[in-house]
């Protein structure tokens, strides 16, 4: 019994804010931006992938070499194990050992230096998409703006992410 006039209590009160609330909502604009396509899309983020591939293509091929030097030094060791004397394959793996760990040290500061220039160039990208998302707002009169990663649906009719991509253009071409 005490259950059941909690429930209707609890019912009535929500019915109450939804009266409250949809008017609200209802005058409320909404927008939302695909983050994701921005940075996939804009032209300003492919030139920053394709200046990026540039500048860390040939550290990348380096570490391939090496990658591929240690294929061929594993190989050879177990291939040769058995008819090597002890001395010659403990050399070998000392020396595969070494070539193993210069590459690992290389291949991590690699992934490192790569974050933080990946960084570093997405993020006036960034800036420059936040404030198309702003001057997008304020010029249709949006309320609020949602970044897609947070969101679970959303119609096309709200998606600004195309105009922001344009905007991103536009600013491009005017520079």
């Amino acid at each position: 019994m005490a259950a059941s006039k909690s429930y209707f209590l609890a019912g009535c009160i929500l019915t109450a804010s939804m009266g409250v609330v949809s008017p609200a909502l209802a005058q409320s604009s909404i927008g939302f931006v695909s983050l994701e396509r921005i940075l996939r899309e804009a032209p300003a983020a492919q030139r920053a992938q394709k200046k990026l591939e540039q500048e860390f293509s040939l550290r990348g091929q380096e570490l391939s070499k090496i990658a591929e030097q240690l294929k061929k030094m594993q190989g050879s060791l177990e291939k040769n194990a058995l008819t090597m004397s002890e001395s010659e394959r403990q050399k070998r793996e000392r020396e595969f050992s070494d070539v193993n760990r210069d590459f690992q040290r290389k291949q991590r500061e690699f992934n490192e230096d790569l974050a933080q220039r990946r960084k570093e160039e997405f993020e006036g990208v960034l800036e420059r998409a936040n404030r198309a998302v702003r001057q997008i707002a304020e010029a249709e009169k949006l309320d609020i703006v949602f970044q897609n990663e947070q969101v679970v649906w959303a119609s096309t009719r709200i998606d600004i992410t195309d105009r922001v991509i344009k905007a991103l253009e536009d600013t491009r071409a005017g520079k």
